[in-house]
């Protein structure tokens, strides 16, 4: 099931719920889909029992009464069970009024079906976009913003509650009128259903304009430094405080059915055993590995330092072990899907960024004519993989010694010099460059966790995978691109607007701190931090809340086409009106200037 396709689910539940905070909703809508709710019919079956794990009594009951009625045809009732609905349902209205005024389906402001016979205030968009729009020319960011704002303010002004089915039905119309002007296209190829940029860019204005009316805010995560103990934190209370995206098995609660917190101790001990064997049987970890994923989260979620779970779980800094609880975690095989997209799409990018991106920055250029000298004739997919990384750090202005770190290629383990790596994951190459090398070892928190890493995939996974089984936040300096191979590791093409660096350098975009989105890792922060005082280290002086691309998605874009940098930067902060108008005053005053 596509995430456009979940959306009926936040109807449903604003629906009868309006008031429920944004994080119960995503727990209840992930609680719904992991029971196998898929379309609107699905919703009669669910019982009282299954909400109660993401509801209170009340609400639960509140919710079936109404999902009952509605969602319960003629054909598939029976009288006396509408009937017992019925009574139902008028009960609980008589308890709390104000629940029965929400759920009306007269309520103009909780009408699902108002965007059928809703028109684009094509009349109210400035002169300049539609001249564009009719030339078929694609509109400069400034005015997509624009134009994404007023289409919003239309849409807000018809239904208070919003969903992201309104927001896809919207933008549908929008691409069908000026298709060369709107569609998601690269290199003549158009991207996913080519509309889905769009409908992005009016969610996040959406949930922007929600967040200045809404009466729950979602509690930010707190900046900790060297000195702060963080062990004093309850673990129910940093189990609150910690991203999940994407994780669908965070925080397991409870042991797997038939198994016992002895037997958890007993495999835990047999994969150390096994681990010292270089002839271990792979099924028979694997199976223990699955087996003892609950204890394995509770270890990291406690914040066990890494010395200690390596201790404790040496597989889990394997390649076989940490795919296993990488599936288990997201259920993503990050090692076949990452691969698969590298080759699907790396090749597509690698070319954008060494035929087009390449004439547009003196320093990207200067990279791009390095890393062909020191490539010389080599060739095949995992010199383009490693081409591509090092140019994608480049062009997000991201220093490459923060994920790698370059040690003599006759180099052990018990000789690098680990005070100078840094604490975030980073690969160790032993080579002189990339490309020479032929052996990688992987650090984490300056601790060499696997030190026989045969090849540049293997070492790339092995780093992605450790932020999400370990908890570990991206570091500012890494976080565009660590948050464009998430979109790689997604296994799938998200198309955004792209920003001209050259027209509108510096102009950030609509921001849009989008708290919920689909298999994404922990928030970006200034430090590393999972929870214990061990792993608490400022690894950044700069602020966390900007960088490459503003607030939305670091773009890259040439005069002719467009290529979307499937990222999703995470921890924008909004801004206010004010701030908006100030800054499109100031670009208009530079414009004249220029002029």
């Amino acid at each position: 099931m596509s995430h456009l396709e979940q959306s009926f689910l936040d109807d449903a539940i604003l629906e009868v719920l309006p008031e429920l905070p944004a994080v119960d909703r995503n727990i209840l809508k992930d609680h719904l889909e992991s029971i196998g709710v898929e379309i609107y019919d699905d919703l009669r079956f669910v019982t009282e029992a299954d909400l109660m794990k993401a509801l209170k009594p009340v609400q639960a009951r509140k919710v079936l009464s109404v999902w009952k009625q509605k969602y319960l045809t003629p054909e598939k009732s029976s009288p006396s069970s509408v009937e017992a609905s019925s009574t139902h349902s008028l009960s609980l209205h008589t308890v709390s009024p104000q629940s029965s005024s929400s759920t009306s389906s007269g309520s103009p402001g909780l009408d699902t079906q108002w965007d059928d016979n809703f028109e684009i205030p094509w009349s109210k968009f400035p002169e300049e976009l539609i001249h564009s729009l009719e030339l078929g020319r694609r509109p400069s960011p400034r005015l997509r913003r624009q134009m994404v704002r007023i289409v919003v303010a239309e849409m807000m002004g018809k239904c208070r509650h919003v969903g992201e089915r309104h927001a896809t039905d919207v933008a549908k119309k929008m691409v069908a009128k000026y298709p060369k002007s709107l569609q998601d296209i690269i290199e003549g190829d158009i991207i996913g259903t080519g509309y889905y940029s769009i409908v992005k860019q009016l969610q996040n204005r959406i949930e922007n304009e929600k967040r200045t009316t809404t009466t729950t805010k979602i509690r930010k995560r707190k900046h900790w430094d060297d000195d702060s103990d963080t062990d004093v934190v309850p673990l129910e209370e940093r189990a609150a405080m910690q991203d999940t995206y994407g994780c669908i098995n965070w925080n397991v609660k409870f042991l797997p059915i038939g198994e016992t917190q002895v037997g958890q101790q007993q495999k835990m001990e047999k994969l150390q055993n096994m681990y010292q064997h270089s002839d271990a049987n792979s099924k028979e970890v694997t199976c223990l590995m699955k087996s003892t994923f609950y204890t394995q989260r509770q270890h990291v979620n406690q914040g066990k330092s890494i010395n200690c779970l390596r201790e404790e779980w040496p597989f889990l800094f394997d390649e076989l072990g940490m795919i296993v609880h990488f599936k288990e975690l997201t259920d993503i095989d990050i090692k076949e899907t990452l691969t698969h997209n590298l080759d699907l799409k790396g090749k597509r990018l690698l070319n954008y960024l060494t035929t087009v991106c390449v004439h547009k920055s003196k320093r990207f250029h200067q990279t791009y004519a390095r890393l062909q000298r020191m490539r010389g004739q080599q060739s095949g997919c995992s010199e383009d993989v490693k081409e591509m990384l090092l140019l994608l750090l480049s062009y997000f202005d991201e220093k490459e010694e923060s994920m790698f770190f370059h040690v003599d290629d006759t180099c052990l383990a018990e000789e690098v010099e680990l005070g100078q790596v840094p604490l975030t994951p980073t690969i160790i190459v032993c080579g002189q460059s990339c490309y020479s090398s032929t052996r990688y070892m992987l650090s984490l928190d300056r601790n060499l966790v696997n030190t026989n890493i045969s090849s540049f995939i293997s070492a790339l996974w092995l780093m992605f995978g450790s932020y999400y089984c370990f908890n570990i936040h991206y570091p500012s300096e890494l976080a565009s691109t660590l948050e464009f191979l998430q979109r790689l590791k997604n296994d799938t093409v998200l198309p955004t607007e792209l920003e001209d660096e050259e027209e509108d350098e510096g102009e950030e975009y609509e921001d849009a701190e989008v708290l919920y989105r689909e298999r994404a890792p922990l928030r970006r922060q200034n430090e590393v931090h999972r929870g214990s005082k061990s792993r608490s280290s400022s690894t950044s002086s700069t602020s966390s809340d900007t960088s490459v691309g503003g607030a939305d998605t670091p773009v890259i874009q040439s005069d002719d086409e467009e290529v979307h940098a499937d990222t999703l930067l995470l921890t924008s902060v909004p801004r206010t009106r004010d701030e908006e108008t100030e800054e499109e005053e100031e670009e208009e005053r530079c414009l004249v200037t220029k002029s």
